[in-house]
């Protein structure tokens, strides 16, 4: 994989400035330029060409998606996004659903065109860790993935294949920046394949 499209999903919004997200953002698209990837970026608040972000993922050999969690799910902005590009992306992102006619209870979800390449997402929540995972607790244990499963399938229509996630928790109500920042870079170089940068903040 050497194209990488950064996809910041921050926003602003009521008591959420998106400071975070872009700080992540930022910190991959600086560690993955060093490590001599191609990137290209944009942040989907600030707007963006729906027929240049079909071109950037076709580009793309991985896509980032950088976002919070909000109200169980992705920000409204992200999901425009992808209603608007995926779908702007018939023909070319996927041909159709992957059925025909004479079967048509068969294969959907089969008609993605982009195969062999791959999806990550980075996310940030304020909910601690142990509401995922514990069973006991809010998300019984179903874990991150589970939670966007509907997202993942969005993106493997397209042929995508998914890469581990990257969970930041309790963002707000005990922040450790630094020290999600870490966590953050040595997650890059751990699915990517290389040697993560060096830091004073324990990870």
């Amino acid at each position: 994989m050497k194209n990488i499209l950064l996809l910041n999903g921050g926003k602003a919004f009521a008591h959420s400035h998106g400071r975070l997200n872009d700080t992540l953002h930022d910190a991959a698209l600086a560690v993955l330029s060093n490590e001599g990837f191609s990137t290209r970026q944009t942040k989907i608040d600030a707007g963006y060409d729906i027929q240049a972000e079909v071109e950037n993922i076709l580009w793309a050999d991985l896509v980032i998606y950088q976002m919070p969690g909000w109200w169980m799910d992705l920000p409204w902005t992200v999901k425009k996004y992808v209603d608007e590009v995926f779908t702007a992306g018939h023909g070319t992102l996927y041909a159709n659903d992957g059925r025909s006619r004479s079967h048509p209870e068969r294969k959907y979800g089969s008609g993605g065109l982009l195969h062999g390449k791959h999806y990550m997402l980075s996310l940030t929540w304020n909910a601690p860790e142990e509401a995922f995972v514990d069973p006991d607790q809010f998300f019984e244990g179903k874990g991150i993935d589970a939670v966007y499963f509907p997202f993942h399938k969005a993106n493997q229509f397209l042929g995508m294949t998914p890469l581990p996630t990257y969970l930041a928790t309790n963002v707000m109500k005990e922040p450790q920046v630094d020290q999600t920042i870490a966590r953050y870079r040595a997650h890059l170089a751990d699915v990517l394949g290389f040697v993560p940068p060096k830091t004073d903040v324990a990870s």
